[in-house]
């Protein structure tokens, strides 16, 4: 063999061997942010991490020259470099909250509850054609700012005469964040409550849209909440308690996921630190107060492109093409490990089953062909609660059925304006208890 491909094999070689090194420091300091749980920003794990890349340095080098033992630091200085970036904020470490929308106040109530939550109100566009029930909505995420998108929706029920408050939940949007620890499905049914007691107008009309959709359902099985509540409308509603969570079913017609082009604009997963740590996080290996970042950052750092196929997963396939900008980069606002943390109190709490078949507050569930959502979820809440009157199937729209295309705002605005008014559904009663059967056999 010649004397440059000898050479070549050798370089080949060493370099193979430090890579593989480079790659098992990076191996040992992932293992222990997993074990410390990110403590101290990372730190706790890199620290250790770099001790065993120095021993295994000095161990590799203790025979050589002195030029030579400098050799086997390289990959411990490179693995140090790349995982540094994981314990390093590239965003402010303090909450960045959105600025002011400028077609409506943004008001801040404190509940007796303890949350501090943005507010927004939209007074029927005619005074003379006031309803006289004030109408609530609950966003979905669980722990999102309310999107430009649905503010449009909410003023077109305002200029069809409905009173309409909407607050963003504690943690999310202009709300004031929480301890981690309280983040739970629970708090968000109590806030509900203290929020109608703030409101100071009596009973009211609620809809609640995706996970807002859950807390509408969990404060229909609970009666002081109930009591508070005139008429619901659950949308789209997530998984309403631990049994339902852990369905695994179809969901509706073929979304827009995998088929609408990637969205635009940066991207936190694209930054090794919040990779690391979102990764992490919703593959259970770190908390969601995990000490790698805090709350706040994570909320900063998080934008609207990281939610990738899920905004696809709210539009038909049709429609995969022209999914509307829901939202701006200044007004987005989601909380990642709030929202995990919510979701596992969900996964982990018992039944409400048996309390909700006690309801009395009449209902509506609203269901989207292309839903995104297990159909089970949403017929677990037609099954168990005898008090939804009608369920109104929406063809032609995915899980964000208010979604300013065609005419969908105002198909769901009549579906919703038809049952707070009592009137004729525009749409038939489908499907009812007797055809869950076969509505979950036809895969609809």
């Amino acid at each position: 063999m010649p004397t440059s491909a000898i050479r070549l094999v050798h370089f080949t070689g060493r370099l193979l061997l430090t890579l593989a090194a480079v790659v098992a420091l990076i191996g040992v300091f992932l293992v222990l942010i997993v074990l410390t749980d990110g403590a101290g920003s990372g730190l706790g794990a890199w620290l250790p991490a770099l001790g065993v890349g120095t021993v295994a340095a000095l161990w590799r080098g203790r025979r050589r020259t002195w030029p030579a033992r400098l050799v086997p630091f390289l990959p411990v200085v490179v693995a140090a470099a790349l995982t540094a970036t994981v314990c390093i904020p590239t965003v402010p470490t303090a909450r960045r909250y959105p600025p002011s929308l400028p077609f409506v106040v943004t008001q801040h109530w404190r509940l007796a509850t303890g949350s501090r939550v943005a507010v927004y109100h939209y007074p029927p566009a005619n005074p003379g054609t006031r309803r006289p029930v004030p109408l609530v909505y609950l966003n979905g995420g669980p722990v999102r700012g309310i999107s430009l998108l649905d503010h449009r929706f909410l003023r077109l029920l305002a200029r069809r005469g409905y009173d309409v408050y909407a607050y963003e939940q504690a943690g999310g949007g202009r709300s004031d964040l929480l301890p981690m620890g309280r983040y739970t499905i629970s708090r968000s049914v109590r806030d509900l409550a203290a929020f109608v007691d703030r409101l100071g107008r009596g009973k009211v009309d609620v809809l609640g849209f995706s996970s807002g959709g859950a807390v509408l359902t969990r404060a229909l099985a609970d009666p002081g909440v109930a009591a508070r509540l005139h008429r619901a409308i659950i949308a789209e509603p997530g998984p309403m308690d631990g049994p339902t969570a852990h369905i695994t079913g179809h969901r509706g017609r073929k979304s827009a996921r995998g088929l609408a082009p990637a969205p635009a604009g940066p991207r936190s997963t694209h930054v090794p630190r919040y990779a690391v740590a979102f990764g992490l996080m919703r593959l259970g290996l770190l908390t969601p107060g995990t000490g790698l970042i805090g709350q706040a950052e994570g909320d900063n750092a998080f934008t609207a492109a990281d939610l990738g196929s899920d905004t696809a997963s709210g539009y038909c396939a049709r429609d995969a093409d022209r999914i509307p900008a829901e939202d701006t980069a200044q007004n987005f606002s989601f909380s990642p490990a709030a929202s995990l943390r919510i979701q596992q109190t969900v996964k982990d709490s018992p039944s409400i089953a048996p309390r909700l078949r006690r309801s009395r507050t009449p209902a509506m569930l609203m269901i989207a062909e292309c839903s995104s959502q297990v159909r089970q979820w949403e017929t677990t809440v037609l099954a168990d609660d005898p008090a939804v009157q009608r369920t109104q199937y929406l063809p032609g729209v995915g899980h964000h059925m208010w979604n300013g295309l065609d005419d969908n705002n105002d198909r769901a605005a009549a579906v919703i304006t038809a049952f707070l008014q009592g009137k004729p559904a525009p749409l038939p009663n489908y499907p009812t208890r007797d055809e869950i059967p076969a509505f979950l056999r036809d895969l609809k």
